[in-house]
């Protein structure tokens, strides 16, 4: 009897399930490695400039990320090695597939408050209105967040438990899905009103709006499927898989829009970070007027989306500081 017992079942369907799920975490995986490459390209591009914030918001995303794929490679550890062909354990639900949801869903919520700060950021010198709005709708998220994590650890027990949360990872997907599209609108529209008419200048901030378009619709994209799939086929975990790539999703994304003011940069191979700052007490006139003033704005624009934490010039007003100090330089 207790070697029968150890014979899986027939209607475990073990390929749309378990299999999915293990895909899942080696899609994980590979993105985990991305992660990676970018705080690396970050920490090298940005090795003199001594501990700033985002040097530490990089780290706990970071580290987050990393303990969200130890906490899923537990969870498959779990229900193919250590439970290998006991079909009683394939209807628990193990505790670090509970902590992994709440891990995912809180660090979502971190991305979207550290996205506002970029807004905030970008918007230096204008209205404030557009910032503390995306600030409001990032909050409002956090109660269908708290619902998830309750609904979680309250309400899941077994396998067959996870039906009974659908409709409130819909009250989240929801709301979160909306943010996407609304911070990815706001960062696009501060940069489209951010043009100058310099070729270079615009060109740059051209490759910041497709970058952002695509990220944002990459995670909005991601939710969306983890809805269609978790209604049309609630009984298999392909939705659990697709949300095992959702937090990487996000912290690429992130860490990659504070690496890409170096990488749209003509020379990034040749010049070092420490260039792109642009701040009041080390700015100094030059006789150029041509090329000076395309590469100060550049200069300025790439130090609002890699340094923030630093006393910049307003996006909406290099291009007339250089063009004073020009004038004064001709005066003498």
């Amino acid at each position: 009897m207790a070697s029968q017992d150890l014979i899986p079942r027939p209607h475990f369907k073990l390929v749309s399930t378990f299999g999915v799920l293990f895909i899942g975490v080696i899609l994980a995986a590979i993105l985990f490695g991305v992660t990676n490459v970018q705080a690396f390209i970050y920490f090298q591009t940005h090795s003199g400039t001594g501990i700033k914030f985002h040097k530490l918001v990089v780290i706990c995303l970071w580290m987050l990320d990393a303990l969200h794929l130890v906490l899923i490679v537990h969870c498959i550890y779990f229900y193919l090695v250590i439970n290998y062909a006991n079909t009683s354990a394939l209807t628990e639900i193990v505790w670090s597939a509970k902590l992994q949801s709440v891990v995912t869903v809180v660090s979502i919520f971190v991305a979207h408050i550290l996205y506002v700060h970029r807004i905030w950021t970008v918007s230096k010198g204008r209205s404030k209105l557009l910032p503390i709005t995306m600030g409001i709708f990032v909050l409002l998220t956090l109660g269908p967040t708290i619902v998830v994590i309750w609904f979680v650890y309250q309400r899941v027990h077994t396998t067959a438990d996870l039906v009974n949360i659908k409709y409130a990872l819909y009250i989240y997907l929801g709301p979160v899905t909306f943010v996407d599209i609304l911070i990815a609108l706001s960062l696009c529209y501060l940069l489209a009103t951010s043009r100058t008419g310099f070729l270079k200048t615009d060109l740059f901030i051209s490759k910041l709006m497709i970058y952002i378009i695509n990220t944002g619709c990459l995670t909005s994209m991601c939710s969306i499927v983890i809805i269609i799939t978790w209604a049309v086929m609630p009984r298999n975990f392909i939705s659990e898989a697709v949300e095992f790539t959702m937090l990487k999703l996000y912290v690429n994304s992130f860490i990659a829009l504070m690496n890409v003011g170096y990488s749209a940069q003509p020379n990034a191979d040749t010049m070092h970070s420490s260039e792109y700052h642009v701040r009041h007490d080390v700015y100094h006139p030059r006789s150029r007027t041509g090329a000076s003033r395309d590469e100060e704005m550049q200069a300025s624009q790439k130090s609002m989306f890699n340094h923030p934490d630093d006393e910049v010039l307003h996006i909406t007003q290099p291009v007339q500081a250089v063009m004073v100090t020009c004038h004064s330089g001709r005066s003498r």
